[in-house]
């Protein structure tokens, strides 16, 4: 299985979030479901961001809200 990470600063660079955007999913990523979608690999201090685990979740953000309007 072939795992696409990034930093978190060459994740925000090709792409439309701000890194203190991404920061602020990766603090609370215990109660936002990043986490459990499984786009945070901590490996000691440092933080890597699975590109497919973040659209997994960014899918399912976009599907709650749908369901909620």
């Amino acid at each position: 299985m072939t795992r696409h990470l990034k930093t978190v600063a060459g994740f925000v660079s090709g792409s439309p979030f701000t890194e203190p955007q991404v920061r602020w999913w990766i603090f609370n990523s215990g109660t936002n479901g990043l986490a459990d979608a499984g786009a945070i690999v901590r490996i000691g201090r440092r933080i890597y961001i699975d590109e497919d685990g973040f659209n997994r979740w960014l899918d399912e953000q976009n599907n709650q809200t749908r369901a909620a309007a």
